[in-house]
């Protein structure tokens, strides 16, 4: 890394997390959908088929060609953004980044052996020199946690999905596949965003940045806590019927929906483990062997029990009661289909059940 790197950093101070390893920052979610990723069935062969396959060094050549690379000539801003980020999280191979024509606003980190990160004239302007670092920081974030890898392997067998849809069992063998890879996607989409606001460091101008990727450059319309309320009205509103029809809904989608993005970010960035990470203590990449996989699912098995009890969407709310329940259901039914609740049973006597 250059000095240079330093130019466009702001004034105030941020924090360096030297060997930071990317547990420090992933959602209990994102490994645990990758775990259930891995176990699904005809993933491995597809994997190691699609790895031997996928023509990387073609895409390399491609954005080469048709995009513009960025470095110290070409949108130095950009370039010192990628420096700055790569040293913050301790990413000691700079990733090569382009910025290619789209009006749509999008990044994106791709690669099998060394990842890449792309983004959208739409994004670039889009965003102000904050909220831009963030959206840096969060591609970093993917190529750090080595999501790149099935990044690139979505988007080929979502382009393959299509061009064999004539073919139903093997589209169905595909489509299962994608699906799982876009439920996985979407939670690491949660993973990078918690990098970016290591990164960035201002939670403001990752919600800004949020904000306009919902709803266009008109910061002077939009309010935040307006916007994390339309979160909250999304999971709690509606019955059972507006829960199957949010899984639907989000099926097809690579991205979870924004003001998602932003709620789970805000009340990560308040928590006590985002706190511990400023403060210095967080889990170091030479610890990573040590890792127990044991513990990973205790983590995320604990995040979902919690994400469950806490849920104030319909669906979730009659799961966490079947599941309170479960213990003290069969008492429940009697009671309903007996008149046992009443406090009698049918011989007159006290039922003691019915007290309680």
């Amino acid at each position: 890394m250059t000095d240079g790197k330093h130019e466009n950093v702001p004034s105030r101070n941020r924090r360096r997390f030297p060997d930071i390893s990317s547990r420090a920052y992933e959602h209990p979610a994102d490994r645990s959908a990758l775990v259930a990723l891995r176990k699904l069935t005809g993933f491995d062969t597809v994997f190691k088929a699609m790895s031997g396959l996928l023509p990387e060094r073609s895409l390399r050549l491609l954005f080469l060609s048709d995009s513009v690379r960025v470095g110290e000539a070409q949108f130095a801003h950009l370039h010192a953004m990628l420096l700055d980020a790569c040293y913050i999280l301790d990413l000691k191979k700079v990733p090569p980044m382009y910025v290619t024509q789209d009006p749509k606003p999008n990044a994106m980190c791709i690669g099998l052996d060394e990842p890449i990160i792309v983004v959208t004239t739409g994004l670039v302007e889009l965003l102000d020199e904050e909220e831009m670092r963030a959206v840096v920081g969060h591609e970093v974030g993917h190529a750090l946690s080595g999501h790149s890898v099935y990044r690139t392997i979505l988007l080929f067998l979502t382009n393959l999905a299509l061009k064999v849809a004539w073919i139903p069992l093997g589209n169905i063998a595909i489509m299962a596949i994608v699906t799982a890879l876009r439920e996985w996607f979407r939670k690491s989409e949660l993973s990078a965003d918690r990098a970016g606001l290591l990164v960035g460091q201002d939670l403001q101008a990752s919600m800004r940045g949020l904000m306009k990727i919902a709803g266009g450059n008109h910061l002077h319309e939009m309010n935040v806590d307006a916007f994390l309320e339309q979160a909250e009205e999304y999971e709690a509103g509606g019955d059972l019927r507006d829960s199957v029809l949010k899984i639907l809904n989000v099926l097809p989608r690579s991205h979870p929906f924004t003001t998602v993005r932003a709620a789970e970010l805000k009340k990560w960035a308040e928590s006590r483990d985002y706190q511990r990470i400023m403060d210095g203590h967080y889990p170091k990449r030479d610890e990573d062997g040590d890792t127990s996989v044991t513990d990973s699912f205790r983590e995320s098995a604990s995040h979902y029990a919690d994400t469950v009890r806490t849920s104030k969407d319909p669906l979730m709310k009659l799961v966490g009661d079947i599941a309170g329940g479960a213990g003290d259901l069969g008492g429940k039914l009697r009671d309903r289909f007996t008149g046992g609740g009443s406090g009698s049973t049918s011989n007159g006597s006290a039922d003691d059940t019915g007290k309680s």
